[in-house]
């Protein structure tokens, strides 16, 4: 039958590394008692793809003379994986060896399959599996203590294979083996510094199941609902929202720092990052160990981002409509100064604050502890509701005097409204999923409302800074502004529906 290696929950980081420090990372790698073996894999699914509609993987990999069998399932967590090996018996050489579902049976990953089999039409016990991709991978691997961690160490050169497209490999994977996550990430987080690695949350199958798409991108990533169940305590409702506010940042800056000009993946990832700080600003009680410097980090990140964005818009969107009243053409052609997305997310400030991210997501021993002893740690439903009690109550007071306001008081209802509906969203499953949808869908009048006038105060900002080099601009200007007073009318009225909202989250 083979040797069954044991059934594990994966922790890994995958670092992309840039051309001109690979050398370098390869031969850190190789210092100490290193080795060096020749991996090649072969990647199976149904011919539907049933498997990977869910995010498993199984593969055959030789591993130097050995053949393992390897089924992988993700978890609640944006890192983490439930991972089974099944080590094949001693076969010839030229011998190539046939995946079975069986081999994982009895184990958590095992167990997805079958279900996820039998829910596509499939009979595990009479399943024909085709092989869609392969890898052909040299890896350098080191094991190393750090703190009270056993790491390993995998520096990995090669490709990805699909019929005749390829994908060049050379990456760096840091996984845990046993111990301490937190003194894991330590470790990245220096590799990281040292030798300017970004993290990268594509692994070897999904490029593979790209490159047999023809695809080069995957496909944005939205936001979803953090699993809540029961009566939380507040630092576990914090870590469910950070791991989904991780789940929607992660990949969508996987994308972008691998070069995608699609902009749906910039705005997922902007979206992901207002997420997180609405969380930031509104939970703050529930988690001591936030770092100011998040905010800071994160908020550049988001303006460094969102400056394309309002070109784009400006070009597209805004300018049209002054030609289309009469105004004269205006050029907004690409300026130095607004960086290249990827140059954003591979910078050293963002990659730290998604590195602090990530280990501030794992429990740590102090709620561990605290999760043991529930009545230290009382149900966050109590201070949830005064939360959203008071945004609800400052929309609704501000914005029956929208037009009164001065702009940067109607910027800051806008901002407002956004953390009540992402709060909103969190928080759902705890107070009810239905009628939270039927309180958020009341607010998006007003929230397209607020959208079409902060959009064309950033318009005005942007052209009247333009006339200093563009006298034309200025027709702009005034033509935006004139419909400014018109537009706030028409927020007010939306924000005045949200008064008639009925409140999920108070008791019936």
């Amino acid at each position: 039958m083979g040797a069954v290696r044991r059934a594990v929950t994966e922790f890994e980081l995958k670092f992309q590394i840039d051309p001109s420090h690979q050398a370098a990372v390869e031969a850190a790698v190789a210092r100490g008692r290193s080795y060096r073996t020749r991996l090649r894999a072969r990647y199976f699914d149904t011919a539907d793809g049933a498997l990977a509609a869910h995010r498993i993987v199984l593969r055959l990999r030789k591993e130097g003379g050995t053949w393992v069998q390897t089924a992988k399932a993700p978890t609640d967590g944006p890192l983490q994986r439930h991972e089974h090996n099944f080590e094949l018996p001693p076969m010839g050489a030229r011998e190539v060896p046939l995946p079975r579902i069986d081999r994982h049976d009895g184990t958590p990953v095992g167990d997805l399959i079958v279900k996820v089999l039998r829910q596509a039409g499939h009979d595990p016990a009479a399943l024909e599996l085709v092989p869609l991709y392969g890898t052909d991978v040299w890896r350098t691997t080191r094991e190393m203590r750090t703190g009270d961690a056993l790491v390993e160490l995998a520096f990995d050169r090669g490709e990805v294979r699909s019929g005749d497209r390829t994908h060049a490999l050379c990456e760096l994977e840091i996984e845990l083996k046993h111990g301490s996550p937190q003194s894991m990430l330590e470790l990245a987080q220096r590799w990281r510094n040292r030798y300017g690695l970004w993290l990268d949350t594509v692994s070897k199958s999904a490029r593979g199941e790209r490159l047999a798409n023809g695809i080069q991108h995957g496909p944005p990533t939205k936001a979803v609902q953090p699993s809540l169940k029961g009566d939380p305590s507040g630092p576990e409702v914090f870590r469910a929202v950070l791991n989904t506010c991780l789940a929607q940042i992660l990949p969508n800056a996987s994308e972008v720092a691998a070069g995608s000009q699609d902009a749906e993946h910039v705005h997922q990832l902007r979206v992901g990052i207002r997420r997180f700080r609405s969380a930031l600003r509104e939970m703050s009680d529930f988690a001591p160990q936030i770092d100011p410097a998040w905010e800071l980090a994160l908020v550049d990140a988001f303006r460094a981002l969102g400056l394309r964005r309002d070109r784009e818009h400006l070009r597209q969107s805004v300018q049209p409509q002054i030609e289309a009243a009469g105004g004269p053409p205006v050029a907004w052609q690409h300026a130095a100064d607004v960086p290249e997305p990827a140059d954003v997310v591979r910078s050293a400030d963002f990659q730290t604050v998604l590195m602090d991210l990530v280990t501030a997501s794992l429990p740590t021993e102090a709620t561990e502890a605290t999760d043991d002893a529930s009545e230290e740690a009382p149900p966050a439903r109590k201070l949830l509701r005064k939360r959203l009690a008071k945004l609800h109550r400052q929309v609704v007071r501000d914005g029956r005097r929208f037009e009164a306001l001065e702009s940067t008081a109607q910027h800051r209802v806008r901002k407002r409204l956004k953390r009540l509906r992402y709060l909103g969203e969190f928080v759902a499953p705890l107070f009810g999923r239905r009628e939270a949808k039927r309180y958020l869908k009341e607010l998006e009048p007003a929230q397209d409302a607020l959208g079409k006038h902060n959009d064309d105060a950033v318009a005005i900002a942007a052209y009247r800074e333009h006339a200093a080099h563009d006298g034309r601009a200025w027709f702009a200007v005034g033509w935006l502004s004139a419909r400014q007073p018109d537009d706030a009318v028409e927020c007010r009225k939306a924000l005045d529906k949200i008064a008639e909202a009925r409140p999920f989250w108070k008791r019936p």
